[in-house]
This record gives C-alpha cells, sequence and structure tokens, in this order.
C-alpha cells in the first residue's frame, strides 16, 4: 500500500540514489591512486526523478519486473575527466569529501520525506506518532 503513494515512492527513490551515489564515491577514494582511474558519479537525482516520470516502465506480463521506485535504478554514471592528473587519474579527494557531504544532505532530505509522509498518514488514521 505505501509503495503506491508518490512521496513515499519519491522519498525511497531517492535513498536510493544517494546509496548508489555512496557506493561509486567511496570507489573513487579506493582509487585514487590508480594510474587512469577516472571519477564516476550519477546523473543529479532530479534529473534521473524527472524522466523516469515522463517514460515510465510498464510490464507487459506477470513475469516481467518494473522498477516502481522512480527509476533511481536508471540513473547513468557519469565519468569525469576534469582535473587529470599526470598518471591519468581523475580522484580529487577534496571534491570526494564535498560530494560525500552533498549524499549525505540528499538522504536526509530523503528521511525526512518520508517521516513526514508517515507522520501524514498516521495523522489522517487518527494515531499520533
Amino acid at each position: 500500500m505505501l509503495e503506491q503513494l508518490d512521496t513515499i515512492r519519491m522519498a525511497q527513490s531517492m535513498s536510493a540514489h544517494a546509496g548508489q551515489r555512496a557506493r561509486l564515491a567511496a570507489g573513487n577514494v579506493a582509487n585514487a591512486d590508480t594510474p587512469g582511474y577516472l571519477s564516476r558519479d550519477l546523473t543529479p537525482f532530479s534529473e534521473t526523478y524527472r524522466n523516469a516520470a515522463a517514460n515510465p516502465m510498464r510490464a507487459t506480463r506477470a513475469g516481467h519486473l518494473t522498477t516502481w521506485g522512480g527509476g533511481a535504478t536508471d540513473a547513468r554514471t557519469v565519468q569525469e575527466r576534469s582535473g587529470l592528473s599526470p598518471n591519468g587519474n581523475s580522484v580529487s579527494l577534496e571534491d570526494e569529501m564535498v560530494r560525500t557531504a552533498d549524499i549525505r544532505r540528499q538522504h536526509g532530505i530523503s528521511l525526512a520525506v518520508y517521516r513526514s509522509s508517515l507522520n501524514l498518514l498516521r495523522g489522517a488514521l487518527g494515531r499520533r506518532g
């Protein structure tokens, strides 16, 4: 039932997107000294969610899998080529720290939206949180 509410679906998608970004940022830091490694990140959540809403996937048979999470799994990885070091590596630890702070903020927003949605549902049912 909760998966059918758009705000809960969006909050879950945003949280999944933040998790994928955190995984990529950790991989970037782990490969900070790997020659030729290019820093990776996902396209912004707003673009990913907007594109998924405009072109929703449809299941034509019962066995098909759909991404009901709003398209966070459809996010595309972007490789950044700016600021290459002499060995061809584009990872900047300072940029990764800023990216990690942004990921934490994005995850916090998704949790706040989810929490607010649940509080509204509880209020509509006449229950207190």
